[in-house]
């Protein structure tokens, strides 16, 4: 009684800390959501400048290209968290819960751990070259912190390992027993949420 009692404990603590993760990456895809209306605003007033006043401002159209880069790379982790990368779907629906688990726990240690590591290793010296020179914008007038939006090379892997993290954790407790180890499918857009493949 005393071992399932501390195995219960460990498991909530592993838990948890899990789920701390998941909220420092829900929160930063949250904030960099707000770039897209961003852009779209600063897309504007480049059109408007361009069109009816004959200027323009090589600072602004860049910096809808930074946005758009921290919006992709930063928000990739959060894109992850909510399973909304393009998959191969023709299968993995009809497979029942304990499966799914199995496929995203060998996904990530296969495919995306190594594939992040990969990213960070070969992007480190090219980073730090960058913040050596203190990069900056080829364009006369343009912005200034090109190393700071390299830096997102580093950034993006992180993210996505610190999601992917989370992913073992939670698929591994679940296929050792722990139920509530996995989120509940969320509700389809007609209300009757996301249906199971097989029954487990």
């Amino acid at each position: 009684m005393r071992t399932d009692a501390k195995t219960a404990t460990a498991t909530s603590v592993v838990l948890r800390f899990a789920g701390i993760l998941e909220l420092i990456i829900r929160w930063v895809g949250n904030a960099v959501a707000w770039l897209s209306l961003s852009m779209v605003l600063v897309t504007f007033l480049v059109v408007v400048l361009r069109y009816a006043f004959d200027t323009g401002s090589i600072a602004l159209q860049e910096s809808v290209t930074y946005m758009h880069a921290i919006l992709f790379m930063v928000g990739a982790a959060y894109t992850l968290q909510r399973d909304g990368h393009v998959r191969v779907d023709i299968f993995y629906r009809k497979f029942s819960r304990p499966v799914r688990a199995w496929v995203d726990l060998i996904g990530t240690l296969v495919l995306l751990i190594p594939v992040c590591v990969f990213i960070l290793t070969s992007s480190w010296h090219y980073v730090a070259k960058s913040w050596a020179i203190q990069e900056a914008s080829r364009e006369a007038g343009g912005i200034a912190g090109v190393y700071l939006v390299k830096t997102l090379l580093l950034v993006m892997p992180i993210l996505l390992l610190v999601q992917g993290l989370v992913w073992v954790i939670r698929n591994s407790l679940f296929l050792l027993g722990v139920e509530n180890a996995l989120p509940q499918p969320e509700a389809s857009s007609d209300g009757t949420g996301i249906q199971d493949g097989a029954d487990d």
